[in-house]
């Protein structure tokens, strides 16, 4: 086992870091994404640092192959560019760069400073980058090159031993950015890991600050668990935290009224989790969400037989369903699909619109810049 170290004011060396190599770690250099190689091992011949990190380095330690590989390094955003020429600049506030291969698109961060606290926009070392990160399990750099993973925080310990714990400060981590919670019970549901005590009290008693968090972010947290094939999971610990409320307060409202509207949700978000076949568009997952909100709505079968109009049908559904999942934004044409898929369903026949030219893939890109134009999310 090797360790970085740095000097103090007085000029002695302090332990910074554990660095894990091969032999001591269990991540299969296979599964890592030969264009995230490629761009780190472009950075170093530029000599600039730079490692895969977050959520790609936990996934590997785990055993699983990574959706996404974001990468960091020293290299600020208008040099990564000069460096990249299939590259763009993104974000106001936050600004970051996204590398682009095919239809890969990997996200590279420079390293950010501690001056401004857990959220600020200014760029600093890895040292402090570590420490503005959410939890320890997403606080790894994982170095493909020489195979080796660098961990200030204890994360590596903490993914063996199942715990999510934090490394900000728990008076701090939820008030600086209240989307925490969220990934908080997403990580829990995902990887099956514990949440210790102290974090599960500060969830309960913070949730409420989910009220001040923008449109577009909910909306991309909830894509994100739409997506994710354990929706079911993190629903019911949402519930659990009273942080769904803040998400889907009409879903919420429901679920508080009849328990027969809980138990057929979370079924239906079960199914959903169940059939993760890449190719079903968005719109159709987000059919999973509405289907018992929208049979609650009519006798649909005496509306069929009384001969009221499809489109009138439609048209009156659409209108409902907007406002059930509000404060999520989802794109129109995904919620129309998401509303005719559910209406067939149920024996109200309506013709199938054209899909649109705006993918699903750029649909979810919109919101990611948006997001990160605003307040930088950890992996």
């Amino acid at each position: 086992m090797l360790y970085r170290y740095a000097t103090n004011a007085k000029g002695k060396p302090v332990k910074k870091a554990v660095i894990y190599t091969r032999t001591e770690h269990s991540i299969n250099p296979d599964k890592v994404d030969p264009d995230a190689k490629r761009i780190i091992t472009m950075l170093r011949q530029y000599e600039h640092t730079a490692y895969i990190v977050g959520g790609a380095v936990r996934d590997l330690l785990v055993g699983k192959t990574p959706k996404d590989f974001d990468i960091v390094t020293d290299a600020t955003p208008m040099r990564i560019k000069r460096i990249f020429r299939n590259a763009r600049i993104i974000g106001k506030r936050f600004r970051l760069v996204h590398v682009i291969y095919g239809p890969k698109i990997f996200e590279v961060c420079t390293f950010r400073s501690l001056e401004d606290g857990t959220v600020g926009n200014s760029f600093g070392t890895i040292d402090d980058d570590a420490k503005r990160r959410d939890f320890t399990l997403n606080a790894l750099y994982y170095d493909p090159i020489n195979e080796q993973i660098l961990d200030y925080v204890g994360g590596v310990k903490d993914i063996a031993d199942q715990k999510i714990n934090p490394v900000i400060p728990l008076r701090a981590i939820f008030t600086e950015d209240p989307v925490r919670m969220i990934r908080a019970i997403k990580y829990a549901a995902m990887t099956g890991f514990s949440l210790p005590f102290l974090l599960k009290q500060q969830t309960k008693k913070d949730a409420a600050l989910l009220r001040d968090v923008s449109p577009s972010r909910i909306t991309e947290e909830l894509v994100k668990i739409i997506n994710s094939g354990y929706a079911a999971k993190i629903v019911s610990l949402a519930l659990e935290f009273n942080l769904y409320i803040w998400l889907q307060p009409a879903a919420t409202a429901f679920i508080a009224e009849s328990l027969n509207f809980k138990t057929s949700y979370l079924k239906r978000l079960a199914a959903l989790d169940s059939n993760q076949n890449p190719a079903m568009r968005y719109g159709e997952r987000l059919s999973y969400f509405l289907h018992d909100y929208v049979l609650s709505l009519k006798d649909w079968q005496k509306e069929i037989e009384e001969g009221t109009p499809y489109s009138e049908l439609f048209d009156w559904t659409w209108k409902h369903c907007r406002s059930f999942v509000l404060p999520m934004n989802p794109v129109r044409t995904e919620l129309e699909f998401a509303v005719r898929f559910v209406l067939n369903s149920i024996g109200v026949p309506l013709k199938a619109r054209r899909k649109p030219k705006t993918s699903v893939r750029r649909h979810q890109r919109r919101h990611k810049t948006a997001e990160k134009s605003g307040t930088k999310m950890e992996s």
